[in-house]
């Protein structure tokens, strides 16, 4: 399957966006907000990608059951048996009709008298037509009905039906077992898949795409195999069965009931192929829709702040007027199956009745057999007329099945093959040899770049947007592989070593802060399971985070809701370094860290970071140069590349591009004031 690509969309510094929590905050779902090309709250990312083939999806969708096959088998050998019984049902009732049948006439014929007495009588008295009726019928001239005879077959035919209804029973509860556990199965892919896609994915995708994918497409997934999955098989033994006992009745009979089976499979086949289309086109509608709306109410403050609620609602009613042409095309077209379906049917009925009266007054066949072979006739087109509407929802399952399987497919991150671990204490020393990067093959972003950070020291790295400073620490996540040179942690190259060690040495604070729905406590702990209280208080003084926990109703124990509305924007920042000072790691990346909020708050932030960086290896991407004038060592970058490099000192006096900034933040702000 060709996974679509679609372009990697930049942030502010011109690299991919950041991955959000990095190793300390896995949840990618929880991401930078994106505004991607086409729009300014709405994308389009992979939906447009083409469906695979009907058959080979539904064949890999029903290869999803394999690890459950002992009960799909006991659950097909429940069906066979119920549907067998249920066959014989009408059959046995016939029966009794006939002994009805034959006791009431009987009745009209005085005692003594033979049944080919009573027929030749008839025909002597020029009723041909009578004569040939009884001849079909079983009677005893002068005997009524016998009531015992009847009762026996009424128990035997509710023996039956309770047995069938039993199995029935059995067989919804295995059906209930299997589908469930099979799209646990399915969801539980999707999330180990999620981990194991690399970034460069998520950049690409839309989140309310990717998240209608997990969500929408495989609660799909699950209505269609549980209301197909069953009834298709029940159906198509129905058919089966009951076409033998058909043709035990009457060949002539079941050939006329067979005519209407080309013309349903005729009117289905015509609806399928225009119908398909349109439920395929339905679910990638609804994760179109699905994106546009997680976007605009993620962003629904920059909605109203600029005045766009015009543009985003014209949007949003051009998006669901899109899924809802889609949506009754779709239910339109397949809901003609049943009522074409339908129609043939009740044709197919009355000529099986009409014919069937004849035979009847034939003696040819007796009235409890035309009985039961009109119940069949009824029930055969049934099932056939179920099996064609149930390719509606077999069509909307498959379409969903097929969005999940292109998830699935997607290209993973690289497996780490040959691993190479630390030995003894990382020391934090960094070196970038050679090292070329580009998002685009036709694009280059960073070529030929080499920078060596010293075990404790901070190196600060500044620029205009565009320049690769974010780049840089996406590299030595490894959230990108590099194109050439190499990265080095303590001398080891990085791209030998799992991405799991590499980044148990590396901590992370981000512009944009993610804290889940729970305590500050647990908040703070998520930087290092298992942490003692003690532990975490510690860190919560180091990083100042006790000095505001004290005023919330609970304390550490304030639950912080979805969005940590309850708590500031400098307070939840401050969380988050708490949370890495926990974790203490050998490398600390700051990216922006303060630049979203205010000058008194930003002060307590740095002092919070000074503690956290202590004795680690630290990058700092800022663009308040205020926030790194006391780095040790200050990388200038510009389209890729390391322009100027010193201490603040030494950049100021040089008068370059480091100046130049300096001077557009802090001399042109005095000129303002």
């Amino acid at each position: 399957m060709t996974q679509e690509r679609g372009k990697a969309p930049r942030n502010e510094q011109g690299g991919a966006p950041s991955a959000e929590g990095a190793s300390r905050q896995p949840k990618t779902m929880k991401a930078t907000e994106r505004v991607r090309a086409g729009g300014m709250m709405f994308g389009g990312g992979a939906v447009g990608q083409k469906a695979s083939n009907f058959g080979p999806s539904v064949r890999r969708l029903l290869k999803q059951l394999a690890p459950h096959k002992a009960k799909v088998g006991l659950l097909l050998v429940a069906a066979v048996i119920s549907v067998a019984l249920s066959s014989i049902g009408p059959r046995v009732l016939g029966r009794a009709t006939d002994l009805i049948f034959g006791g009431v006439i009987g009745k009209m014929f005085p005692a003594g008298m033979t049944k080919e007495q009573a027929i030749e009588g008839a025909r002597a008295a020029g009723q041909g037509q009578v004569a040939d009726m009884l001849s079909g019928i079983d009677l005893v001239p002068g005997v009524g009905v016998d009531f015992q005879a009847v009762s026996q077959v009424l128990l035997l035919v509710m023996g039956i039906y309770v047995v069938a209804s039993l199995l029935q029973f059995v067989q919804g509860y295995l059906l209930n077992d299997v589908v469930n556990a099979t799209v646990y199965g399915l969801r539980r892919s999707v999330e180990e898949k999620l981990n194991r896609l690399p970034l460069r994915y998520f950049d690409a995708q839309p989140r309310g795409e990717l998240l209608s994918r997990v969500t929408n497409d495989i609660d799909n997934v699950s209505q269609s195999l549980q209301q197909t999955l069953s009834q298709f098989v029940t159906s198509l033994l129905s058919v089966v069965f009951m076409l033998v006992m058909m043709f035990t009745i009457s060949p002539v009979l079941t050939g006329v009931a067979l005519l209407s089976i080309p013309l349903t499979m005729i009117v289905a086949i015509l609806v399928m192929s225009r119908s398909g289309k349109q439920f395929t086109l339905q679910w990638r509608r609804t994760g179109t829709l699905n994106s546009a709306i997680e976007e605009a109410y993620t962003g629904h403050a920059l909605v109203k702040v600029f005045g766009r609620q015009r543009e985003v609602q014209e949007q949003f009613e051009k998006e669901n007027a899109g899924l809802y042409d889609a949506s009754f095309r779709a239910q339109f077209l397949s809901g003609l199956i049943m009522p074409a379906s339908n129609f043939i049917g009740n044709l197919n009925y009355a000529a099986v009745a009409v014919i069937g009266g004849l035979r009847v007054a034939s003696g040819t066949i007796s009235l409890g057999n035309i009985q039961a072979f009109i119940q069949y006739s009824r029930q055969f087109t049934q099932p056939v007329t179920q099996i064609a509407s149930m390719i509606n929802m077999l069509q909307s399952g498959v379409a969903s099945a097929e969005r999940v399987f292109e998830l699935l497919d997607a290209e993973e991150e690289s497996v780490d093959t040959t691993v190479r671990r630390l030995e003894g204490e990382t020391h934090g020393r960094v070196t970038f040899e050679h090292v070329s990067f580009r998002y685009e093959p036709d694009r280059p972003l960073i070529e030929d770049l080499s920078l060596t950070a010293e075990p404790g020291r901070t190196v600060a790295i500044v620029g205009p947007t565009g320049a690769g400073k974010t780049t840089l620490v996406n590299l030595l996540m490894r959230f990108y592989e590099l194109d050439s040179g190499r990265i080095t942690l303590d001398g080891v190259d990085i791209a030998t070593m799992s991405r799991a060690e590499l980044r148990s040495n590396i901590g992370m604070v981000l512009q944009d802060t993610w804290l889940f729905k729970g305590t500050i406590r647990d908040n703070i702990a998520y930087g290092r399971p298992g942490a003692s209280d003690e532990e975490v208080m510690e860190a919560a003084r180091a990083t100042f985070v006790d000095r505001f926990v004290h005023s919330l109703p609970d304390g550490y124990d304030t639950v912080i809701d979805d969005e940590g509305s309850n708590v500031s924007a400098g307070e939840k920042q401050l969380i988050t370094i708490a949370r890495a000072f926990l974790a203490d790691p050998a490398l600390l990346i700051l990216d922006e860290a303060t630049s979203s909020v205010d000058t008194r708050t930003e002060l307590l932030l740095q002092q919070a970071m000074a503690a956290l960086r202590g004795n680690r290896t630290s990058f700092v991407i800022a663009h308040r140069l205020s926030t790194i004038q006391g780095a040790d060592t200050i990388l200038v970058m510009e389209e890729g590349q390391i322009v100027e490099r010193g201490t603040h000192e030494e950049l100021l006096a040089l008068g370059g591009a480091y100046a130049a900034l300096y001077r557009s933040q802090f001399e042109g702000a005095l000129e303002a004031a």
